[in-house]
């Protein structure tokens, strides 16, 4: 079995497509993590969040969707919270997608699949999450907020959650690998590249924006 887990997409459709046809993905033994952030900033946010919760739907428990910060902010601004610091982080082009006539219409289904995501994903050898941990504090005793936004506390700590964490939310120019994390945001969005990681090989796949 191995474990193939992909960072932030953030609307940029055309690489994860490319991406998606570079690994080795055996369906019948093998996972696909998706870390978050699939909304806001690049291109076609609507887009990649359907072939998103296409392929949870046709490969079910194969595929595993966390929930990012922007999938928790798209959520507070359909209930009317947060709403210039949803528009502020990019979630205008996410908006206009959803929108028909002048008005916000996002399909039952969609906010159904974004409110079941998950804050992480545990296996016996690793901590899947969007953002990080908060060193010191037992993975089920985690705040929402630090799963979902945590940066250099969690990044710069060399604290033992007792497994590897991978994670994306940060973006660095080349994958964040320590021994007891992996970082794969590599700021795709902002012209860097789409990172996947092959576990346990800690093997790199990578998909250049390009868009």
């Amino acid at each position: 079995m191995a474990i193939f887990a992909i960072g932030d997409i953030h609307g940029c459709l055309k690489p994860l497509e490319r991406l998606l046809e570079k690994l080795p993905l055996n369906w019948e033994e093998d996972y696909l993590v998706f870390l978050g952030d699939y909304l806001d900033r690049g291109p076609d946010p609507r887009l990649t969040l359907e072939t998103i919760m296409m392929l949870k739907e046709i490969h079910g428990e194969r595929v595993v969707t966390l929930l990012g910060n922007h999938e928790w902010m798209f959520l507070r601004y359909l209930h009317g919270l947060d709403e210039d610091f949803y528009l502020f982080n990019g979630g205008d082009v996410t908006l206009a997608q959803f929108s028909l006539g002048g008005r916000l219409e996002v399909p039952p289904e969609v906010v159904s699949f974004l409110r079941g995501l998950p804050y992480f994903w545990e296996t016996e050898d690793y901590i899947f999450v969007h953002a990080g941990l908060r060193p010191g504090r037992p993975l089920r005793e985690q705040r929402p907020e630090d799963l979902l936004f945590i940066r250099g506390e969690f990044i710069f700590s060399d604290y033992d959650w007792g497994k590897r964490v991978i994670f994306g939310h940060t973006p660095f120019s080349t994958p964040f690998v320590a021994p007891n994390k992996i970082g794969i945001d590599t700021g795709c969005v902002y012209g860097g590249k789409l990172t996947a990681v092959k576990l346990p090989e800690v093997e790199f796949y990578f998909e250049f924006c390009g868009r």
